[in-house]
Formats: structure tokens, C-alpha cells, sequence
């Protein structure tokens, strides 16, 4: 078995694989079971600081995505997309799949979203019907700063679609302070339970704004509108995977009782940028650091796929490279969730010194040593 030390999937907790094994009713008919859904719903929407309602939808994250996309577009909608990331410009996909007209705004892909750059823009173009915002574009590990962001768009009418999937947990997340309308998650991040969830939490004005549509969405599984009443009529618009909410519902408990969690990330990340740039390795980013992926440069004297081989088949221990144009340029360490743990960042950089050393890569300290002196 390897020690999965990627930004998502995480490594999942054992009472979290336990409770997946309970024995299963019938979702679609048992009442006990609605109920438990939405006593789950609303302990999601309590550790992220809101009265929104929360959906739990069955689909990996890109599911929540294209279902917020899908639930407010419609044809000729003026849609911001804040492209800072790889993430950040896929949004336009989404957008244009349901008839928008998304626009671009372009900006650095190495430094954090400047507010006061996207402030002066706004004063003259602010005819959107909604914004796309990634909080971590997982690729890069760029942190954008929602706290500033959805307050900003929300001055002008803008509703705010944040993409919050490898940060929420990893990185503070209060939607109701932040103006947020929909944010959507994912299981298998800072959440630690396995991937095939997505959660969606939905405010009052994104509601409004999908209940006022002109037309229908143009989706089934992708449509928000058809979990509205599901509470009231007990009624889900398609059997919920009812195992998997099950180890949701023990991935937010263990989340509930860890009073720690956003300090613990902040250390782990910062102990490991520290370590990173001491040894001679190169951080990706300028700016913009999350407390959940640290990404850097892959060494001139060696490969990506050379490093991942090597920390996969001799140290049993997964790192991810990443994609489209940074395929084979970056290594990823995640350190989110049940990763973010010291005994796992000194068994992974312990692991990772061992192979740059053998791919002939020279260190400048010890990888496992230095990051201690950053967490004791």
C-alpha cells in the first residue's frame, strides 16, 4: 500500500472507512435517512459559518462545479471568469457549455489575485450575471484571497461562484462574512473521506436568481433547483449514494471535533515552504500560498516522472506532478487533511531527500531535519 501524500485524494481515517460498511436502508424511501442527510448538510453549513442551505450531490467535485454553472447560466449571461490558474480558466468550459458568454479576466499566474487591479476593472465592467473564483488552483497551488474577492463583486451585484474544493478545511471559509453564493467542495480533499461526493452550499440571492430564470436548466443531474423542497417532500431527484454520505458524515465529525485543524495546516505549510526553499529547491509560486499543496519547480537534473517513480516504488509514498502547461515541470506535495500530520511530512521528505540524492540533485540540509526545527 502507498502513503498517498497528494493534494486529493487523501488518506482516509479509519472510522470514516468504518462507517461506509454500516448497513444501508433505502435512501429513497426511508425517512430516518433524509433526516440523517439533512442534519449532515447542516453540520457542513455550520463549520463553514452560514444559515445556507447545503446540498450533498453524487459526483466528484467537478460535479458541484458544473452544477452551479449549470443551475444560474443562461444563454447570452455575461459570466467573469478570474483566470490566475488552470483551474481558475476551465471554469469557461462550464459557462459556455450552458450558453454563457464567459470573459476572461487574465491575470498572473505566479502571484495571488491582485484586489486593487480586479477593484479598478470592476468600475468599468461589471455586467455579469455572476463571477467563477478559484480559492486554491490545486495545478499551482495559488491561493486567492475570497475574503476580499466576493465582497468586492458583491458591491456590484455580481452573485460569486467559488471553486473552494482544495482549500475549505485547509484555509478559513466563512460564507456568510465572505458574501459567498455558492461554494462548492469536494470529499476527497482537507475532508478526507473518498473521492464520489460534492457539496454545494447555496445562498438566498443564488436561489433567487435560479428560481427567476427565463428558462430551464438545461440539465438534469446538474440542476441545484431539484434538491429545493427535497426536505419538505422527502424526495431526492436520484438515489444518494447513502455509504458514501455515511463516511461524509464521519469525515465532518472528525472535522467538528478537530479544533486545531486551520492552525495545524498553516504550520505544516509554512514548515514546508521553509524546507523547500533552504534546501535549494524552488517554490512555483512568488505569492499566493495555500496551506494545503505546496508545489516546486522540478530540479534541471532530473524529471518529474523520474521523482514520482522513485518516492512511488522505493519509498512507497505517492507525490503528484500536475498538467496542461505544467506537465512535467512541478511536483505537488498535498498536505491537507489526515495528510497534514508531522510524522507524515518527515516520513515524505525524509523519502524525498533520499531520492533527489539519487537522481543527483544536491541538497543544501537535510529535508527531514529542517522541516523539524519549523514544528517543534
Amino acid at each position: 500500500m502507498y502513503k498517498i501524500m497528494t493534494p486529493g485524494p487523501t488518506q482516509v481515517a479509519e472510522n470514516v472507512r468504518a462507517a461506509r460498511s454500516r448497513i444501508c436502508t433505502n435512501p429513497d424511501i426511508d425517512p430516518d435517512f433524509v433526516t440523517f442527510y439533512k442534519e449532515t448538510c447542516d453540520l457542513i453549513s455550520s463549520l463553514l459559518f452560514t444559515k445556507n442551505e447545503t446540498y450533498i450531490l453524487n459526483g466528484e467535485g467537478i460535479l458541484g462545479l458544473e452544477a452551479a454553472c449549470a443551475s444560474l447560466t443562461e444563454p447570452q449571461d455575461k459570466v467573469l471568469v478570474i483566470d490566475n490558474g488552470i483551474y481558475g480558466k476551465g471554469f469557461a468550459e462550464f459557462v459556455s457549455i450552458y450558453g454563457g458568454k464567459p470573459e476572461l479576466y487574465h491575470a498572473d499566474y505566479f502571484h495571488t489575485l491582485d484586489i486593487e487591479a480586479l477593484a479598478s476593472y470592476l468600475e468599468l465592467h461589471h455586467d455579469y450575471k455572476y463571477a467563477t473564483i478559484v480559492h486554491c488552483d490545486t495545478p499551482s497551488g495559488m491561493l486567492n484571497d475570497i475574503s476580499q474577492i466576493c465582497p468586492l463583486l458583491k458591491k456590484y451585484g455580481i452573485l460569486t461562484v467559488v471553486d473552494s474544493v482544495s482549500a475549505m478545511f485547509g484555509e478559513p471559509v466563512h460564507v456568510d462574512e465572505f458574501q459567498i453564493d455558492l461554494l462548492c467542495g469536494g470529499s476527497q480533499k482537507a475532508v478526507s473521506a473518498p473521492p464520489g461526493l460534492t457539496f454545494v452550499v447555496v445562498s438566498e440571492d443564488a436561489k433567487a436568481a435560479m428560481k427567476n430564470r427565463k428558462t430551464p436548466v438545461a440539465s438534469f443531474y446538474a440542476n441545484l433547483t431539484a434538491f429545493f423542497n427535497y426536505y419538505e417532500e422527502k424526495w431526492f431527484p436520484y438515489t444518494m449514494p447513502i455509504s458514501d454520505i455515511y463516511g461524509l458524515r464521519a469525515a465532518f465529525d472528525n472535522i467538528a471535533a478537530d479544533w486545531d485543524m486551520l492552525n495545524r495546516h498553516a504550520k505544516i505549510a509554512n514548515a514546508t515552504r521553509e524546507t523547500i526553499k533552504a534546501s535549494g529547491l524552488k517554490l512555483h509560486l512568488k505569492s499566493g500560498f495555500s496551506n494545503t499543496v505546496t508545489v516546486f519547480d522540478v530540479p534541471q537534473e532530473t524529471t518529474a516522472d523520474a521523482i514520482l517513480k522513485i518516492m512511488k516504488e522505493k519509498y512507497n509514498i505517492m507525490l503528484a506532478g500536475s498538467f496542461d502547461e505544467l506537465f512535467g515541470k512541478v511536483i505537488r506535495i498535498g498536505h491537507m487533511g489526515t495528510n497534514a500530520t508531522i510524522s507524515n511530512m518527515i516520513e515524505t521528505f525524509y523519502a524525498l531527500d533520499k531520492t533527489l540524492c539519487e537522481l543527483g540533485v544536491n541538497l543544501k540540509i537535510s529535508l527531514p531535519e529542517y522541516f523539524l526545527k519549523f514544528t517543534y
